[in-house]
Formats: structure tokens, C-alpha cells, sequence
């Protein structure tokens, strides 16, 4: 959430910064947002003159009482002033929800390194690791070289619908051995903490990390219901959500604190999965593994000072980088354009994977700061050395994305009578096996 203050002081600066984001509707809506605000002044500003007023009457009254005179009609005015009071407090409070609600649907500012663009066509490539490999015959997609390797599309939607898949065998083997793979580098080499998370999470904490209220449409969520109704949900029931990534109960681990300086920074990692509706979204990709409404990611999170988080952007990305060289993938990495920016995020880069079938490179990872936006929302704080509690900046990034690392593994590595090479830093993972074969 952006910070009020900021509105407050310089609005034309924030506007003209959402601006960039290339919306064909505002993001904040301007009147509504200086109607309230006028509103609020006017009542504070109303409210620390009936306050005045009701201290002045009380010294009155005080001195009234010590002469033994009548002080029935200042009382009355002090009463009549309490209830002003807690109209104007209930009126403030009221108007306090109502900005709140209005912010949870603007978006982070772009930092001022981001590239100006309208939509992904602005984004602006960085730099560029290995070559994609030239082949002697006609590179096959990951689904006709995963099918004889248990890659099961057909069986997957009989269980659970369109765009979710079923691995079974080699293929599911090789899964498990890339999500092991990045735990182990992340962890190991990287300094990242394990973590084992829920998948099932609190509304509050989707609002604290951004992916509410405005991206409802993209969550599957469920109804909880009360304790003794027997596990039927129910209208009263907790609402609740499964994680659309593992950023979301990573980031809230630092809800409602004050951290020390020295514990920062906080560097968390898991192994999930995820689950997204993307409603609206039909059509693109539709074939195979590349968009799915349930697939696995392994996150990184970092929780650092305000002045080092984009140090720490540049060291995630690098982190992320890191698994596509051990495995031998060409990838390119790519600075999002203004108008294609994440919700929560300042900067974002993308990483891009090289996909033989498809003749291109396809996103693999996205790394973001998204500075206090997050924390804000959720209260995360840490105590300055001079004693002051500030907010946190916290950055998130895929490290990777199992399934499209499965992709990318399948074709990048395919052989001409179909069967796969296994990278060598999997094979350990691999009980030392070499080639995946029907």
C-alpha cells in the first residue's frame, strides 16, 4: 500500500508515477480520494476545536464548583460536546476505512530505473547466458516427449479439470530431483532458510502481501466452516485461500513485528505448490505445462533494510540465475517496462528461458522489490539504530518454477529417438541415472 503521506504532500508526483503504469483507467481515483481527504481535514480541524472547547469548559466548571455556583448549563454544553465528539471520531474512523479500501487498490509506484513502456513490448532485455542448442533433427514440444515419460494431460484433466496434469515414472522422478536441486543450491549456497509452509492461508495475509482484494478472480478460495458444524462450511466460516505462491505465508512471517536491525536481512526459502484460477486468461498456453492452474515453485524472500533491497534485488535475480547455469539452459534476463509491472512491485526482472519447440525464450522466474509497499500492509517493521520503528522493504523471487523448469529440462535435453539427458548436477537426485527412456 502506498503511503498516505506521500498522497497527502505530493499528489501530483504519485499520479503522475501510477501514470507510467499505462492503464487506460486511473488506478486512484483523484476526486474521490481529495473529497475525502477535504473531509477529514475539516473534521479534525472541527474536532481539536470541540476539544478546546470542552477542556476550557472544564477548567469552568472546576472554578464554578469551587465558588459554589450552578454549573448545570456547562455541563450541559460539555455533554452536548462529548457527543459531538463521538460523531466526529466515528465519522473520521468511517473515513479512515474508506481511503484504506480506496489504497488496497493502487498499485506500488515504478522505480525511477524501470523503462517506460505500455505493455510487455517495453520490456528492455539486460543480458543474455548460453546458447540455445542447435539440433540434427526436429526438436519435439515437451508434451510429446513427457507423454511416454508419464507426462499424463489426458488423466490430469479427468481428475480435476482443464489445465491441471498428472505425473507418474521417470517424468515425476525428474520433477521431484529439480525441485531438490534448487532447495539444495538456495539453501546451501545461497543462505537461504528452509521453510515448509501452509497451503491454505488467512484473507489478511493476501492483503498483506497484495493479491487482495484486486486479484480475487485469480485465487481458488474456500469457505472454512465452524468448528463443530461437523467441517461443512458455512457463511460464518473463516474465509480462507490456497497459496497462488509460497511468497504469500513467507512474507507474513514477518506480520506485526518489530524486528531488530541485526536480525536483517531475512532470507526464506520453501518448495510449494501453486494454485491459480487466471480467470480470464483461457487460450493462452493452454497446451501442456507452461500455464497451469496447479503447479510447483520453489520461492525465494528476502526481508532486508530500506537501503539495501535493491543490492538485494540484484543478488536474487543472480540467485535465480544461478540453477539455470548449473543445469546448462540458455536464458536471457529482463527488465520489466513500466506497464508491465507487477501490483506489489517497484522493479521487477524476469528471467527467460530458451524452449527449442517454440523457437523462444519463455519466462522461468520473476524476481521483484516491492520496497514498503508490502509491509506497510502489514505492519512489518524493524528498530533503527536510533531507536525509531521503520518499515522493512521486502523483494520475492521464483527459484524457480518446477514445472517450467521440467519444460525447459524435457526439450533443451532431448535426444533424436526421444529419450532425455539428465543434466549432470541432477543425477545425484537421480540415484546416478544418465537418460530418461520410455
Amino acid at each position: 500500500m502506498l503511503d498516505i503521506n506521500l498522497l497527502r504532500k505530493d499528489l501530483a508526483f504519485a499520479t503522475d508515477a501510477l501514470a507510467k503504469r499505462k492503464s487506460p483507467q486511473p488506478f486512484l481515483d483523484v476526486p474521490r480520494f481529495s473529497a475525502l481527504e477535504a473531509e477529514r481535514k475539516a473534521i479534525q480541524t472541527r474536532t481539536e476545536d470541540l476539544a478546546a472547547r470542552r477542556k476550557s469548559l472544564s477548567r469552568q466548571i472546576g472554578a464554578l464548583k469551587a465558588k459554589g455556583q450552578d454549573t448545570s448549563e456547562a455541563m450541559a454544553e460539555v455533554n452536548g460536546l462529548a457527543e459531538a465528539l463521538e460523531t466526529s471520531g466515528q465519522r473520521l474512523e468511517a473515513i479512515q476505512t474508506e481511503l484504506t479500501a480506496l489504497l488496497m487498490e493502487v498499485p506500488n509506484l515504478p522505480h525511477a530505473s524501470v523503462p517506460l513502456g505500455a505493455d510487455e513490448a517495453g520490456n528492455v532485455e539486460v543480458r543474455r547466458w548460453g546458447a540455445p542448442p542447435s539440433f540434427s533433427f526436429t526438436p519435439k514440444d515437451h508434451v510429446d516427449l513427457g507423454a511416454p515419460l508419464g507426462l499424463d494431460l489426458d488423466l490430469g484433466a479427468r481428475l480435476s479439470g482443464s489445465r491441471f496434469t498428472f505425473l507418474r515414472g521417470p517424468v515425476a522422478r525428474l520433477h521431484r530431483a529439480l525441485a531438490q536441486f534448487m532447495l539444495d543450491v538456495q539453501t546451501q549456497e545461497h543462505g537461504y532458510t528452509e521453510c515448509y509452509t501452509p497451503y491454505i492461508v488467512n484473507r489478511e495475509m493476501l492483503e498483506g502481501t497484495g493479491q487482495l482484494p484486486k486479484f480475487k478472480d485469480q485465487m481458488f478460495w474456500v469457505y472454512r466452516g465452524e468448528e463443530g458444524q461437523g467441517g461443512e462450511a458455512a457463511a460464518a466460516g473463516a474465509e480462507q485461500y490456497l497459496i497462488s505462491t509460497s511468497e504469500i505465508p513467507l512474507t507474513n512471517t514477518v506480520r506485526d513485528s518489530v524486528l531488530a536491525q541485526s536480525a536483517l536481512p531475512i532470507k526464506l526459502t520453501a518448495h510449494s505448490p501453486c494454485f491459480r484460477s487466471e480467470a480470464g486468461s483461457a487460450g493462452r498456453d493452454t497446451r501442456g505445462m507452461i500455464r497451469q492452474h496447479q503447479f510447483d515453485k520453489v520461492e525465494m524472500v528476502q526481508i532486508v533494510h530500506p537501503d539495501k533491497s535493491y543490492d538485494a534485488l540484484e543478488e536474487m535475480t543472480g540467485h535465480a540465475e544461478a540453477i539455470l547455469q548449473r543445469l546448462g539452459l540458455a536464458y536471457r534476463v529482463v527488465a520489466l517496462c513500466t506497464g508491465d509491472l507487477g501490483f506489489g512491485s517497484t522493479k521487477t526482472y524476469d528471467l527467460e528461458v530458451w524452449l527449442p519447440a517454440q523457437n523462444t525464450y519463455r519466462e522461468i522466474s520473476s524476481c521483484s522489490n516491492c520496497e514498503a509497499f508490502q509491509a506497510r500492509r502489514m505492519q512489518a517493521r524493524f528498530k533503527t539504530a536510533q531507536g525509531r520503528n521503520e518499515l522493512v522493504h521486502t523483494l520475492n523471487g521464483s527459484g524457480l518454477a518446477v514445472g517450467r523448469t521440467l519444460v525447459a529440462v524435457l526439450e533443451n535435453f532431448q535426444n533424436a529417438d526421444g529419450s532425455i539427458t539428465v543434466p549432470p548436477v541432477l543425477r545425484n537426485h537421480m540415484g546416478g541415472l544418465q537418460l530418461l527412456r520410455a
